[in-house]
Protein backbone atom coordinates (compact mmCIF):
# COMPACT_ATOMS: atom_id res chain seq x y z
CA UNK A 1 0.00 0.00 0.00
CA UNK A 2 1.13 3.44 -0.42
CA UNK A 3 2.07 5.89 1.88
CA UNK A 4 -0.03 9.01 1.85
CA UNK A 5 1.74 12.41 2.18
CA UNK A 6 2.12 13.78 5.45
CA UNK A 7 4.56 17.18 5.40
CA UNK A 8 7.61 16.90 7.85
CA UNK A 9 8.43 20.19 8.44
CA UNK A 10 6.84 23.66 9.72
CA UNK A 11 7.29 25.25 5.73
CA UNK A 12 5.59 21.58 4.15
CA UNK A 13 2.39 21.83 6.88
CA UNK A 14 1.92 25.33 6.36
CA UNK A 15 2.08 25.48 1.89
CA UNK A 16 -0.56 21.91 2.74
CA UNK A 17 -2.73 23.93 4.31
CA UNK A 18 -2.66 27.03 1.89
CA UNK A 19 -3.28 24.71 -0.77
CA UNK A 20 -6.33 23.46 1.36
CA UNK A 21 -7.55 26.52 2.02
CA UNK A 22 -7.36 28.11 -1.78
CA UNK A 23 -9.33 24.76 -3.02
CA UNK A 24 -11.71 25.23 -0.17
CA UNK A 25 -12.13 28.98 -1.41
CA UNK A 26 -12.67 28.30 -5.01
CA UNK A 27 -15.11 25.48 -4.25
CA UNK A 28 -16.89 27.84 -1.82
CA UNK A 29 -16.91 30.95 -4.24
CA UNK A 30 -18.48 28.73 -7.00
CA UNK A 31 -21.02 27.34 -4.57
CA UNK A 32 -22.30 30.61 -3.41
CA UNK A 33 -21.94 32.60 -6.90
CA UNK A 34 -24.10 29.42 -8.34
CA UNK A 35 -26.61 30.11 -5.21
CA UNK A 36 -27.24 34.21 -5.56
CA UNK A 37 -27.86 33.50 -9.82
CA UNK A 38 -30.45 31.15 -8.69
CA UNK A 39 -32.41 33.13 -6.30
CA UNK A 40 -31.43 36.67 -8.18
CA UNK A 41 -32.99 34.14 -11.48
CA UNK A 42 -36.23 32.66 -9.51
CA UNK A 43 -37.38 35.23 -7.20
CA UNK A 44 -36.22 38.11 -8.81
CA UNK A 45 -36.62 37.74 -12.21
CA UNK A 46 -32.92 39.00 -12.89
CA UNK A 47 -29.20 37.72 -12.27
CA UNK A 48 -25.48 38.25 -12.69
CA UNK A 49 -24.43 38.74 -15.85
CA UNK A 50 -21.01 37.44 -15.22
CA UNK A 51 -21.89 34.48 -12.74
CA UNK A 52 -21.76 31.55 -15.33
CA UNK A 53 -18.31 33.15 -16.43
CA UNK A 54 -17.06 33.42 -13.41
CA UNK A 55 -18.24 30.16 -12.03
CA UNK A 56 -17.07 28.27 -15.17
CA UNK A 57 -13.07 30.07 -14.84
CA UNK A 58 -13.61 28.81 -11.17
CA UNK A 59 -13.78 25.38 -12.04
CA UNK A 60 -11.01 25.82 -13.98
CA UNK A 61 -8.85 26.69 -11.34
CA UNK A 62 -9.84 23.82 -8.95
CA UNK A 63 -9.55 20.93 -11.30
CA UNK A 64 -5.79 22.34 -12.46
CA UNK A 65 -4.99 23.16 -9.09
CA UNK A 66 -6.97 19.72 -7.26
CA UNK A 67 -4.99 17.63 -10.29
CA UNK A 68 -1.58 18.67 -8.54
CA UNK A 69 -2.90 18.15 -5.00
CA UNK A 70 -4.11 15.08 -5.79
CA UNK A 71 -0.51 14.04 -7.14
CA UNK A 72 0.93 15.39 -4.09
CA UNK A 73 -1.37 13.25 -1.42
CA UNK A 74 -1.42 10.27 -3.66
CA UNK A 75 -4.96 10.39 -4.07
CA UNK A 76 -5.04 9.38 -7.85
CA UNK A 77 -7.04 6.30 -8.22
CA UNK A 78 -5.20 3.27 -10.57
CA UNK A 79 -5.40 -0.57 -10.69
CA UNK A 80 -2.73 -2.24 -9.40
CA UNK A 81 -3.70 -6.16 -9.86
CA UNK A 82 -1.29 -6.83 -12.45
CA UNK A 83 1.45 -4.97 -10.81
CA UNK A 84 0.95 -7.12 -7.84
CA UNK A 85 2.36 -9.92 -9.63
CA UNK A 86 5.85 -8.97 -9.67
CA UNK A 87 8.37 -8.72 -7.09
CA UNK A 88 8.67 -5.33 -5.27
CA UNK A 89 12.22 -4.08 -6.58
CA UNK A 90 10.36 -4.46 -10.29
CA UNK A 91 6.87 -3.14 -9.15
CA UNK A 92 9.74 0.33 -7.76
CA UNK A 93 10.90 0.16 -11.57
CA UNK A 94 7.35 -0.20 -12.86
CA UNK A 95 6.79 2.71 -10.64
CA UNK A 96 10.03 4.71 -11.32
CA UNK A 97 9.03 4.40 -15.23
CA UNK A 98 5.14 5.74 -14.87
CA UNK A 99 7.29 8.57 -12.92
CA UNK A 100 8.94 8.99 -15.84
CA UNK A 101 6.49 9.22 -18.20
CA UNK A 102 4.35 11.51 -16.04
CA UNK A 103 6.97 13.94 -15.93
CA UNK A 104 7.80 13.95 -19.66
CA UNK A 105 3.94 14.53 -20.29
CA UNK A 106 3.59 17.36 -17.65
CA UNK A 107 6.74 19.08 -19.28
CA UNK A 108 5.00 18.75 -22.84
CA UNK A 109 1.73 20.12 -20.97
CA UNK A 110 3.80 22.83 -19.71
CA UNK A 111 5.59 23.78 -22.96
CA UNK A 112 1.95 24.28 -24.51
CA UNK A 113 -0.25 25.99 -21.49
CA UNK A 114 2.75 28.94 -21.66
CA UNK A 115 2.56 29.24 -25.30
CA UNK A 116 -1.38 29.34 -24.86
CA UNK A 117 -1.02 31.94 -21.65
CA UNK A 118 1.54 33.97 -23.36
CA UNK A 119 -0.32 34.66 -26.07
CA UNK A 120 -2.51 37.00 -23.74
CA UNK A 121 0.06 38.43 -21.65
CA UNK A 122 2.62 39.95 -24.04
CA UNK A 123 5.16 37.65 -23.36
CA UNK A 124 7.09 35.58 -26.12
CA UNK A 125 6.00 31.80 -27.14
CA UNK A 126 9.02 29.34 -26.87
CA UNK A 127 10.59 27.65 -29.99
CA UNK A 128 10.77 24.12 -30.57
CA UNK A 129 8.05 21.68 -31.47
CA UNK A 130 7.85 19.55 -28.36
CA UNK A 131 9.91 20.81 -25.97
CA UNK A 132 11.11 24.49 -25.27
CA UNK A 133 14.46 25.29 -27.02
CA UNK A 134 14.57 29.33 -26.85
CA UNK A 135 11.89 32.48 -26.71
CA UNK A 136 10.64 33.98 -29.77
CA UNK A 137 11.24 37.25 -31.18
CA UNK A 138 8.81 39.71 -30.10
CA UNK A 139 6.87 41.96 -32.36
CA UNK A 140 4.07 44.29 -32.23
CA UNK A 141 1.87 41.58 -33.26
CA UNK A 142 2.35 39.46 -30.70
CA UNK A 143 1.04 41.70 -28.34
CA UNK A 144 -2.49 40.13 -26.90
CA UNK A 145 -2.70 41.97 -23.59
CA UNK A 146 -5.64 43.50 -24.92
CA UNK A 147 -8.25 40.43 -25.10
CA UNK A 148 -10.80 40.38 -22.49
CA UNK A 149 -13.15 38.40 -20.68
CA UNK A 150 -17.04 37.88 -22.39
CA UNK A 151 -18.61 39.23 -19.22
CA UNK A 152 -16.74 39.78 -16.22
CA UNK A 153 -16.46 43.26 -15.62
CA UNK A 154 -12.86 44.82 -14.17
CA UNK A 155 -12.79 45.90 -10.71
CA UNK A 156 -11.22 49.34 -10.19
CA UNK A 157 -8.28 47.95 -8.12
CA UNK A 158 -7.07 46.77 -11.23
CA UNK A 159 -7.12 49.79 -13.08
CA UNK A 160 -2.97 49.67 -12.36
CA UNK A 161 -2.66 47.00 -14.98
CA UNK A 162 -3.69 49.04 -18.05
CA UNK A 163 -0.39 51.21 -18.95
CA UNK A 164 1.31 47.66 -18.36
CA UNK A 165 -0.65 45.51 -20.51
CA UNK A 166 -3.15 47.96 -23.02
CA UNK A 167 -0.98 50.70 -23.46
CA UNK A 168 -3.19 52.88 -21.25
CA UNK A 169 -6.60 52.21 -22.54
CA UNK A 170 -9.44 51.53 -20.51
CA UNK A 171 -10.51 47.49 -19.90
CA UNK A 172 -14.34 47.43 -19.68
CA UNK A 173 -13.70 43.25 -18.90
CA UNK A 174 -11.02 41.32 -16.69
CA UNK A 175 -8.19 40.98 -19.74
CA UNK A 176 -7.76 36.99 -20.08
CA UNK A 177 -4.03 36.75 -18.83
CA UNK A 178 -5.55 36.90 -15.35
CA UNK A 179 -7.98 33.79 -15.15
CA UNK A 180 -5.70 32.06 -18.07
CA UNK A 181 -2.69 32.40 -15.70
CA UNK A 182 -3.99 29.22 -14.08
CA UNK A 183 -2.58 27.17 -17.29
CA UNK A 184 1.04 27.90 -16.81
CA UNK A 185 0.90 28.07 -12.88
CA UNK A 186 -1.19 24.99 -12.55
CA UNK A 187 0.66 22.54 -15.31
CA UNK A 188 4.14 24.15 -13.52
CA UNK A 189 2.71 22.98 -9.83
CA UNK A 190 1.67 19.31 -11.61
CA UNK A 191 5.37 18.82 -13.04
CA UNK A 192 6.98 19.81 -9.94
CA UNK A 193 4.49 17.41 -7.60
CA UNK A 194 5.31 14.74 -9.91
CA UNK A 195 9.11 15.19 -9.97
CA UNK A 196 8.53 15.32 -5.99
CA UNK A 197 6.51 11.71 -6.03
CA UNK A 198 8.92 10.07 -8.28
CA UNK A 199 11.84 11.29 -5.91
CA UNK A 200 9.75 9.38 -2.91
CA UNK A 201 9.41 6.46 -4.94
CA UNK A 202 13.17 6.82 -5.65
CA UNK A 203 14.20 7.16 -2.10
CA UNK A 204 12.34 4.78 -0.68
CA UNK A 205 9.54 7.07 0.96
CA UNK A 206 6.41 5.97 -1.25
CA UNK A 207 5.71 2.80 -3.60
CA UNK A 208 3.72 3.71 -6.17
CA UNK A 209 2.15 7.35 -7.50
CA UNK A 210 -1.94 5.82 -7.17
CA UNK A 211 -3.58 5.23 -4.12
CA UNK A 212 -3.90 1.53 -3.54
CA UNK A 213 -6.27 -0.78 -1.89
CA UNK A 214 -8.64 2.66 -0.91
CA UNK A 215 -11.56 0.53 -1.83
CA UNK A 216 -11.01 -2.70 0.69
CA UNK A 217 -10.16 -0.07 3.30
CA UNK A 218 -12.98 1.51 3.24
CA UNK A 219 -15.01 -1.67 3.79
CA UNK A 220 -12.92 -2.56 6.24
CA UNK A 221 -13.38 0.40 8.24
CA UNK A 222 -16.83 0.14 7.93
CA UNK A 223 -16.41 -3.79 8.66
CA UNK A 224 -14.93 -2.44 12.13
CA UNK A 225 -17.29 -0.20 12.80
CA UNK A 226 -20.32 -2.73 12.89
CA UNK A 227 -18.70 -4.68 14.97
CA UNK A 228 -18.22 -2.41 17.22
CA UNK A 229 -14.14 -2.38 17.28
Amino acid sequence: MSARYEPQTMLGRLVHEIEETVIALLLGAMTIITFINVVLRYVFNTGLIWGLEAVTFLFAWLVLFGISYAVKITANLGVDAVINLFSPPVRRMLALTAGAVCIVYAGLLMKGAWDYWANFANLPQTTGRWFPTGLQEMRMTNYRGWYEVVDIPLPEWLRWIEPLMNEGEEYEKIPRFIPYFILPFGIALLLFRFVQATWRIWTGQAQTLIVSHEAEEAIDEVAHMNRGD
